[in-house]
């Protein structure tokens, strides 16, 4: 049985004084003990996001594929780990079309986020001209495919289902593609690994909300939420931690 993970993705938002919503959020966490509940803040609020809520599980959104070097503005898994960082994400849509990574370069991150010892929460996606020329699940299951690590397991792993044209526009797909999208992925993650596929969380994310979380997060093989804007205060978090609690 996988535990429900809700993540929080703060992106380029945030302040000291922000650091004020984690409060009751990881008061929720408290009280909702079958659920794993994440934050990845900027890299700046990692050390006093950690400080602040301890309970949390606080992440990076982004690291460096290597462990050092001349590369000047990056910062490497170590380094985030070193603060505090639990997990970083890996692969998101805006940085693979803003900063132009591809699935190796996303994989080489993955790689070096474990090697590093966080956790990694791989995103994959599709655009909408994907969507409509029936070529989604094809794009989706190819991308994890070649963005997936050697060692990928379980217990460090989880992979974030995001549809590119759902991220912070407020469209969702129906239940049904969210459903289909995610048996394509756990089929896809057999195909890799055999039966540790079993033990990877799948998640879904774009424009999830407290409104619809309970019937996203009801869909099949749907194993918990990467979350955009309704994670930056907790009055919009905290229902859809709620809800994962209620599905158990």
């Amino acid at each position: 049985m996988r535990r429900k993970l809700i993540a929080g993705n703060w992106k380029m938002n945030g302040s000291m004084a922000a650091l004020v919503e984690l409060d009751a959020i990881a008061t929720a966490a408290t009280r909702s003990p079958g659920v794993d509940v994440a934050v990845a803040v900027p890299a700046t609020l990692i050390a006093p996001a950690t400080a602040r809520a301890p309970t949390l599980a606080i992440g990076a959104q982004d690291v460096h594929h290597g462990d050092c070097g001349a590369h000047t503005g990056c910062v490497s898994a170590a380094m985030v780990r070193e603060v505090g960082a639990r997990f970083s994400l890996v692969g998101h849509s805006e940085r693979r079309a803003d900063q132009a990574e591809s699935d190796a370069h996303v994989r080489d991150k993955a790689t070096a986020a474990r090697r590093a010892g966080l956790d990694v929460i791989l995103c994959v996606g599709e655009t909408s001209e994907e969507r409509d020329a029936g070529r989604a699940e094809a794009v989706v299951t190819a991308q994890l495919a070649a963005s997936l690590p050697d060692d990928a397991a379980g217990p460090w792993l989880s992979v974030a289902y995001e549809p590119i044209w759902a991220i912070g526009t407020g469209r969702t797909p129906t239940t049904a593609d969210v459903a289909a999208m995610h048996g394509a992925l756990r089929a896809r993650l057999r195909d890799l690994l055999g039966v540790e596929a079993e033990a990877i969380r799948l998640l879904y994310g774009g424009s999830v909300n407290d409104a619809n979380a309970g019937e996203l997060l009801g869909a099949g093989d749907v194993d918990g939420a990467l979350v955009g804007g309704a994670s930056l205060t907790a009055a919009k978090f905290v229902p859809i931690i709620e809800a994962a609690a209620r599905l158990g």
